[in-house]
């Protein structure tokens, strides 16, 4: 529960500190973060109210364009962008779809180990790395899903590669998706740059 008593501060371990006993320097800092997350908290639920506004109308003139003139603007994912008549300003929403592999991975990874243990003597080391660095986690346990798509470019002469490749593609599950909004503008040199919305940037 927060403090309200004005003589006493909170620290970190929660403990009740007299504010008298608290340097000036340490009560200045603790005013300008304190000032700066009020500011940032209050720009962040405007961003928030601005995105899912946006992706709304983008949405409702989507439809709005398909039904008059039977247009579809978007991709199979639902990617669109709208650009201002002059040009000048072009408006993307791209949704990026979250991806994993189910239980059939492992089976396809079997085949792939069968097939690289017959063919070592004659297989090329750098397919070998290759097909290696597919199945490698990064930092947080996941997989690269797009490395192990990659290995659907292989054109192997063997049945149980292509069951391998097959397991991979019918393992593959979206399990979300994300919509972003870019904004960008055209500069004198024809190039559009995006309009910054991320602190970050």
């Amino acid at each position: 529960m927060e403090n309200r008593d004005p003589q006493y501060m909170a620290d970190a371990q929660g403990r009740l500190v007299p504010v008298a006993q608290i340097r000036q320097i340490d009560l200045e800092r603790d005013f300008l973060v304190k000032e700066i997350f009020g500011k940032a908290n209050e720009l962040s639920g405007v961003l928030a109210g601005f995105k899912e506004k946006t992706l709304g109308d983008i949405q409702a003139f989507t439809e709005l364009s398909a039904e008059k003139y039977g247009a579809k603007l978007g991709g199979k994912k639902g990617n669109v962008t709208l650009m201002s008549f002059d040009g000048r300003i072009k408006l993307q929403r791209s949704i990026d779809e979250h991806l994993v592999f189910d239980e059939r991975l492992q089976a396809a990874k079997s085949l792939i180990d069968e097939c690289i243990n017959q063919w070592a003597e004659n297989s090329d080391p750098k397919i070998k790395a290759l097909i290696g660095d597919a199945f490698q986690v990064d930092k947080a346990g996941r997989l690269n899903v797009n490395r192990i798509l990659g290995l659907r470019r292989l054109n192997f002469e063997d049945e149980r590669w292509s069951r391998a490749m097959t397991a991979i593609g019918e393992s593959l599950q979206v399990v979300g998706s994300k919509a972003y909004i870019r904004i960008y503008t055209r500069h004198a040199d024809g190039e559009y740059k995006p309009l910054p919305l991320d602190v970050a940037a």
